[in-house]
């Protein structure tokens, strides 16, 4: 069994007052999640600067693409995820990073939408994930047709599941690994099991350490 690791993700940057209040009240994240473009009144996008001083405290980042505004056909996945491949290599992220397409509220995605994702994203040296519910929506049944018609997709993408939520914690009352999954095969490898914003600004995750070696 692998070990499980604890992280956060935000939609807002990290600074030297963030950091530390989350390390004071939470725990120190070995991972944490961020957007890689900003969305007016949703996410503050990822800068050089952040992912210079998260690295220098030793912490990985998992970038997320949230510019996802159709999420039915082939084609419309394909656009999305050209788009976050250049955010990417602006960023500096390296080849083998793990770059999440942010459906956690879009329940609406196809099949084919996830294998434009995934089919489009592999070849360019980038590992590709989900970041999604697979209890509310249709993406677990998406998922399982797609991994149907490219079984690769079951092998080489990564699943990061919000579901079921029970509620953010410290790092030291994390709960056991128990993310939704989907009833196909899958890597489901993270799980965001806590969304308290009453708290403060930061969702809390479990993940498998392997999701270490794709993360930057």
């Amino acid at each position: 069994m692998a070990r499980k690791v604890w992280g956060v993700n935000s939609t807002s940057p990290v600074n030297q007052d963030f950091f530390i209040w989350v390390r004071k009240n939470f725990g120190l994240p070995k991972y944490w999640g961020r957007y890689l473009t900003e969305v007016p009144n949703v996410s503050i996008g990822l800068t050089k600067t952040e992912i210079y001083f998260l690295r220098n405290k030793g912490i990985k980042i998992l970038p997320i693409y949230n510019v996802v505004s159709e999420e039915i056909g082939y084609e419309h996945a394909q656009v999305a995820c050209r788009n976050a491949v250049y955010h990417a290599r602006r960023l500096g992220f390296p080849k083998e990073t793990v770059l999440f397409a942010n459906l956690e509220n879009l329940h609406n995605v196809d099949a084919l939408w996830i294998r434009g994702w995934a089919e489009t994203l592999i070849p360019s040296g980038y590992r590709a994930g989900f970041y999604h519910d697979s209890e509310r929506g249709n993406f677990a049944q998406a998922f399982c047709q797609a991994v149907k018609d490219n079984n690769d997709i079951a092998t080489q993408t990564i699943l990061w599941s919000v579901e079921p939520e029970t509620g953010t914690s410290t790092e030291r009352k994390a709960p056991r690994f128990n993310p939704a999954t989907p009833s196909c095969r899958a890597n489901v490898w993270l799980w965001q099991y806590g969304r308290d914003m009453n708290k403060g600004p930061i969702d809390t995750n479990l993940a498998d350490e392997r999701i270490l070696n794709f993360l930057y």
